[in-house]
């Protein structure tokens, strides 16, 4: 594509100069003539030729418009550039920051612990609240991280650009565009869609490179594609070891085992707090344990006391029928009691913590399962288990729409056997129907008393 050069204009934007060229775009530094104000306006290469896919396209950037965020950076319009006869251009005009992007900084070498907790802060907001209006950023990496200029004296703010691109751009690129090699999740590698866990997994890759000043999977994603499917990223080992928590969970192998956006920024702000309060030789934040957060969660649903339902009972069925077991729980895990909501094959209604599986599945927050239990190591010395004569167990956890694993779906059998992959999906679509009926009556309380605590519902 030929530059536009100085002086030259883009709708009502004046062209000052080339900001960034790549494979997809140029980016330039413009005036707008209208509110006398500098932006930065990105003109994809490819044209379009179809009247209905630009507008398409546009519509969608306009909404994208709509979203603000101190995170990310503002996009204030989308036009549509029509400088050659019969081939259309669609360009995005947006916040122009001052400052260096994450790649350029990074040449300088590695980032303070302290300040990769306050991009972690900064970009985890952003990137959860594009998600929670139902967009993926699909191509989080150093160069799309800005770093707005600020005093030396004042801490470091990030913000993500180029977000929403990958979406508005996919099509005219002949394919949806997924995201940068370097960057992407196993699963991505392995031909699954993008999703908010896979832009969690590059955002904890952004996050480990900026800690340590080197690219964790260098070369072509044929090349790493073996690598990333079987080791974790390295976390640099000087790396504060609750800092160092997040950023392995972020970029688990699992996707299911990542936290959100909204978690994992949450967890970044506790600590730089705690970096923070350290610097200054203040003692330290009382953290709040990551269990305590998981019983709130436990407690605002207010079932820990109520009877069996039948709208659990009829999940446990449909659980039996599926794998073919003859015993299925709805369970709740509390501080010290498992709680089942739902009990086929076997009428207990709650059960010692210690003496429950249940709350391995809370902490693994993955679906998982044991083909016999007499011999297996994490459940051969559990006495209630062999006392009821069951063999193997598979289960899912119950997660909360903020991430907390309250509990699970859970099946026994009386026979050792094997669960297949298949068996554990349909635990996790089962499990996922039961959480979404307790946020439902949740919704549903909350509508009626409004200004109440949470209560038990009959």
């Amino acid at each position: 594509m030929t530059q536009r050069t100085p002086g030259s204009t883009i709708g009502r934007y004046v062209v000052q100069r080339v900001i960034g060229t790549g494979g997809l775009s140029t980016v330039y530094s413009c005036h707008d003539t209208l509110l006398d104000r500098d932006v930065a306006i990105k003109v994809f290469s490819a044209r379009a030729t179809d009247k209905d896919l630009i507008r398409t396209q546009e519509a969608e950037a306009r909404l994208a418009a709509r979203l603000n965020h101190h995170g990310l950076t503002t996009l204030f319009d989308a036009g549509v550039e029509t400088t050659v006869p019969g081939e259309p251009q669609i360009y995005l005009v947006m916040e122009r920051v001052e400052g260096l992007d994450l790649k350029h900084r990074l040449v300088d070498g590695p980032l303070s612990s302290m300040d990769v907790a306050y991009l972690g802060t900064d970009l985890s907001g952003a990137l959860a609240y594009i998600h929670q209006n139902g967009f993926l950023h699909c191509d989080i990496k150093p160069a799309n991280v800005l770093l707005v200029e600020r005093d030396e004296d004042l801490r470091i703010r990030g913000k993500l650009t180029d977000f929403g691109i990958s979406g508005i751009i996919g099509a005219q690129a002949g394919g949806t565009t997924t995201g940068t090699a370097a960057y992407l999740a196993p699963e991505q590698v392995e031909g699954a869609s993008p999703s908010p866990a896979t832009d969690v997994y590059a955002l904890g890759l952004v996050l480990i490179e900026a800690l340590s000043g080197r690219l964790e999977f260098p070369g072509s994603l044929h090349e790493t594609a073996a690598e990333r499917l079987s080791r974790d990223p390295v976390i640099p080992p000087a790396a504060p070891e609750d800092l160092g928590a997040i950023l392995q969970e972020m970029t688990h192998r699992d996707p299911a085992a990542r936290p959100t956006a909204r978690k994992a920024g949450e967890r970044f702000e506790r600590v730089a707090a705690r970096l923070i309060a350290q610097a200054r030789g203040e003692a330290p934040l009382a953290p709040t344990r990551p269990e305590d957060q998981r019983l709130e969660a436990v407690h605002r649903y207010g079932v820990l006391d109520t009877p069996p339902d039948e709208a659990f009972d009829r999940i446990s069925r449909l659980a039996t029928r599926l794998l073919d077991t003859p015993i299925s729980f709805v369970s709740i895990v509390d501080e010290d009691r498992v709680f089942h909501k739902a009990r086929l094959g076997v009428d207990i209604d709650q059960v010692d913590r210690e003496d429950s599986l249940c709350p391995i599945t809370v902490d693994k927050g993955v679906p998982w399962s044991v083909a016999d239990i007499a011999v297996d190591d994490r459940t051969k010395d559990n006495a209630l288990l062999a006392a009821h004569g069951v063999r193997a167990y598979a289960a899912a956890p119950l997660t909360t729409s903020d991430g907390y694993n309250i509990g699970s779906l859970c099946v026994y059998d009386v026979r050792p056997r094997a669960f297949s992959r298949d068996d554990l999906a349909n635990l996790s679509e089962l499990a996922a129907v039961a959480m979404h009926e307790l946020e439902l009556r949740l919704a549903a309380r909350r509508a009626a008393f409004p200004s109440t605590e949470p209560i038990a519902l009959p």
